[in-house]
C-alpha cells in the first residue's frame, strides 16, 4: 500500500473518490481529497455565509457530510461538482437556520414595528454600495448560483449539475438575478 499511497497525488479526484468509497476511517484517499478541496470548499462556504466562523464550520460539516456519504458518490458528475454541490447545500441550511433562528430572536414588539422600515431604499446616487448588500436582494439560492457564477467562475453546465436543474434554467435564473440587482440598484455597477 505505501508504493500505491505515495500516488495518490496523481491519481484523478474520480479515482480518489473510488479508492475513498472503500477505505475505512481516516484513509488516504479521502485525506488526499480533503486537501485538494479543503481552500476551495472554505471559500465557497465564505462566500456564500459572511464571515469566517461561520465558513470554517460549514466546511467541516461539508468534509464530514463528504466522509459519511462517501460511498454515494456515482461519478455522474465530476467530483469537484458533488463536493461543491454539498457545499452549497450546507451553506443554504446554515443561512435558513440562521435566518429562522434571528426571525424568532429578533421579532420586534408591537410598539416596534412603527418604526420598522417598510421597504429597502435604493442607496443616493452616487453613494457606495455593498456588494453584499446588493446580493441580500436575492432568494438564497439565486444568491448562491450567483456568487458561483461570477465570483467562483463556475460554468452553467456545473451549476445545473449542483443545483440539480437544466442549463437553460440556471441560465434564466441568473439572468433574472441580475436583473434583480439592476432594478434595485439601477446604473450602479
Amino acid at each position: 500500500m505505501d508504493g500505491f499511497a505515495g500516488k495518490l497525488d496523481e491519481q484523478s479526484d474520480e479515482a480518489l473518490a473510488a479508492l475513498a468509497a472503500r477505505e475505512g476511517s481516516d484513509g488516504a484517499a479521502f485525506t488526499e481529497l480533503v486537501g485538494r478541496f479543503r481552500e476551495r470548499t472554505w471559500r465557497i462556504c465564505y462566500r456564500l455565509l459572511g464571515n469566517e466562523s461561520d465558513a470554517h464550520d460549514a466546511a467541516q460539516d461539508v468534509f464530514v457530510a463528504l466522509f459519511l456519504q462517501r460511498a454515494k458518490f456515482r461519478g455522474e458528475s465530476k467530483y469537484s461538482t458533488w463536493v461543491h454541490a454539498v457545499a452549497v447545500r450546507t451553506c443554504l441550511m446554515q443561512r435558513r437556520s440562521r435566518g429562522r433562528r434571528l426571525r424568532r430572536e429578533g421579532t420586534p414588539t408591537g410598539a416596534d414595528l412603527d418604526q420598522q422600515p417598510t421597504q429597502r431604499q435604493a442607496p443616493a446616487p452616487g453613494a457606495k454600495l455593498d456588494l453584499v448588500q446588493m446580493l441580500d436582494v436575492l432568494d438564497e439560492e439565486d444568491r448562491a448560483m450567483v456568487l458561483l457564477k461570477y465570483a467562483e467562475g463556475y460554468e452553467y453546465d456545473e451549476l445545473a449539475a449542483i443545483f440539480e436543474l437544466s442549463v437553460s434554467a440556471c441560465k434564466m435564473r441568473v439572468s433574472r438575478a441580475r436583473e434583480k440587482i439592476q432594478e434595485r440598484y439601477g446604473g450602479a455597477e
